[in-house]
């Protein structure tokens, strides 16, 4: 049996993976990738305490769908989004997407 401390450094380093992604991209894909990281370090958390605390129940695995469905979410929207600035502005770098600026 794996111990939990074992989930949570492997969770630890996907999310800091994942932030170092959203901090240092310049790319709003990269950025897109770098926030699902993060979204599957914490499903990764969330299990783990569930097999470790409660296993007879299915809250951590409820919580874990939701987050699926979160990031799926997430990603239709921000790739949808992505696609519009890419066709009004023809780039894809967040420090030139100012469309609230005339």
């Amino acid at each position: 049996m794996v111990p939990l401390w074992m989930y949570l450094v492997v969770s630890a380093g996907l999310f800091s993976i994942g932030a170092f992604g959203v901090l240092s991209r310049r790319n709003a894909i990269a950025i897109l990738m770098g926030v699902e990281l993060m979204l599957n370090a914490s499903n990764l958390n969330l299990v783990a305490f569930w097999r470790y605390i409660n296993p007879g129940e299915i809250n951590g695995q409820v919580f874990a769908a939701f987050v699926f469905v979160v990031a799926a979410a997430e990603a239709a929207v921000g790739l949808a989004l992505i696609i519009s600035i890419y066709v009004k502005r023809h780039t894809v770098v967040a420090e030139d997407v100012n469309l609230l600026k005339w």
